[in-house]
């Protein structure tokens, strides 16, 4: 073994113990910080802190002995050889459409990146000019406290819910069709906490006040539940997106041709020693069931919790029993839409009709079909019980929705979540790639806007009669907000150049006899010379 390699492998064992060290101590420091949250707060402190931080240790625990087990016996074997060429990516492996973009570079990606980055930099200046002159330049004041940002803020959470929670609940079913699609739906989630995390913060207008909330944050709040669960929702989903890429990592780590070194390295790191051995398979399925258990529920609390911070405020139109529930509908709802919407791009884009099939968007219409009837249900529930009991501050919002300011709002959320996509769910000749794509794009416009209309409406009838002028969003708000879809694009762009969209190693696991099927959680074995 040459001198560089040596070098190499050094460099990718203290990479390795580093990733592993890092994520156990970031656990400590939560668990510590809402030990002392506990000993600050009384019983209801108490006990949201313990069940947070129980959580924690757990996923700590079984994820962090997996992934040292795989690294302890990684260690043990003997590493790869890697290619004796340069082609060995794209010729030995047998999915050269799923990793021709990560070697090969069109000039159409590049143009998508300085786009994309163009309208990322013009959010960056509206926000620093936010920033500079306060929130005076949007229009936010009062008693518009929240506005386009909670808005976004509140669409992005539910977007998360594409990968880990649908993705999960396909593991646990044992949906053969999942596989192809799993790593699309969990890079979804996380980008979407990423980008959807920040909104409050925006919002807040002064960012340093952030430091407020770790040092003396109290348990009472829902905003204070909100960043224990957004936090802890963003950490699951991480590992929950690493651990199924470990087996493809070492695939690149070892294949990928020796001038790409830093690429090797970088994919050696995070591998942790993967070599396919039939203990760290053992390992690696455990962990990825448990996290699959644990994620469900998890991904179900954050959007409830979100709820509550309407809900909890005993406002019009806000303080109801059925909001927990339609947002975890609506934020499930968003989700299978924003994940039909990125399959049929890459479907198109990097020809993927081998893996992204007709059958796939057929099941995931017919999901999206269940979500539209549930939708309509709930937002039917809500809004005919509120006219029944006819409580004169909860009608006023109630008429600014159906035939006021907010109505072109309200109508057009109910044309493009439930008028547009149930015939064309409904009939099979409808439910082609065509319209479950036109049906996706026209619930997540609809989904926004239903945010929208959840956010804006009540907080301008406010029950003392004065008047109240209308809130208008300023090129500020709209500048941040369309940055903010730009970077999670971008964040997604990147994602794709750099990791197989599709899951090499649980495609060729699907394509073996159920018997075999373990078998494939492994190295590829390289071609000698």
């Amino acid at each position: 073994m040459s001198e560089t390699k040596r070098s190499d492998e050094r460099l990718a064992k203290i990479g390795q113990v580093a990733v592993l060290v890092g994520g156990m101590a970031f656990y400590a420091v939560a668990v510590t910080w809402l030990g002392s949250r506990c000993r600050a707060g009384g019983p209801y402190e108490w006990t949201i802190s313990a069940v947070v931080g129980t959580l924690l240790v757990c996923i700590a625990a079984v994820v962090g002995y997996a992934l040292w087990s795989i690294w302890l016996r990684g260690r043990k074997e003997s590493p790869s050889p890697g290619p004796a060429g340069g082609g060995g990516l794209l010729e030995e492996t047998g999915h050269e459409v799923l990793l021709r973009p990560l070697v090969k570079t069109e000039k159409r990606y590049w143009i998508l990146l300085l786009l994309l980055g163009s309208i990322i930099g013009w959010g960056a200046w509206a926000y620093f000019t936010q920033l500079g002159t306060g929130l005076g330049v949007t229009g936010l004041r009062s008693p518009y406290f929240w506005g386009v940002y909670l808005t976004n803020f509140v669409f992005f959470i539910g977007i998360s819910h594409a990968g880990t929670l649908i993705s999960a609940i396909l593991r646990v079913t044992h949906a053969e069709w999942r596989r192809p699609i799993t790593r699309a739906a969990e890079a979804i989630t996380v980008f979407a906490l990423c980008i959807g995390a920040p909104q409050v913060l925006i919002d807040l207008g002064r960012i340093d006040r952030l430091t407020n909330v770790i040092k003396s944050g109290r348990f009472q709040s829902p905003l204070l539940w909100d960043v224990c669960c957004i936090t802890t929702y963003l950490v699951g989903s991480v590992t929950y997106l690493w651990l199924p890429l470990i087996p493809d990592l070492a695939m690149l780590r070892d294949r990928l041709p020796e001038r790409a070194r830093l690429r090797r390295l970088f994919y050696a790191t995070l591998a942790i020693g993967w070599r396919g051995t039939p203990e760290q398979k053992h390992a690696l399925e455990r962990a990825i069931g448990f996290m699959a258990v644990v994620i469900i529920p998890l991904a179900v609390s954050v959007h409830t919790v979100v709820s509550w911070i309407f809900g909890m405020t005993i406002q019009p139109m806000w303080h109801s029993t059925i909001l927990g529930a339609y947002f975890v509908i609506g934020a499930i709802f968003t989700g299978i839409a924003s994940l039909l919407i990125a399959m049929a791009i890459l479907r198109k884009v990097y020809h993927l009709e081998k893996y992204f099939k007709p059958v796939h968007f057929n099941n995931l219409g017919l999901l999206l079909l269940a979500m539209t009837l549930l939708w309509g249900y709930a937002t039917l529930s809500e809004y005919l019980t509120t006219f029944y009991g006819s409580e004169p501050s909860h009608m006023s919002v109630f008429r600014a929705k159906f035939e006021g300011t907010y109505a072109p709002v309200f109508w057009t959320m109910v044309v493009c979540c439930f008028v547009i996509p149930l015939p064309i769910l409904s009939i099979r000749r409808l439910r082609t790639i065509t319209g479950v794509v036109v049906a996706s794009v026209a619930v997540n416009v609809g989904m926004w806007l239903e945010r929208f209309s959840i956010v804006v409406p009540t907080l301008s009838n406010p029950r003392l009669p004065y008047r109240v002028e209308l809130y208008h969003p300023t090129w500020v708000e709209w500048s941040i907000t369309a940055a903010s879809f730009a970077t999670m694009f971008f964040l997604y762009a990147v994602f794709i150049k750099v990791f197989p969209i599709v899951s090499v190693w649980e495609v060729e696991e699907g394509s073996l006899p159920s018997g075999h099927q373990s078998a494939s959680l492994g190295v590829v074995p390289p071609q000698s010379g």
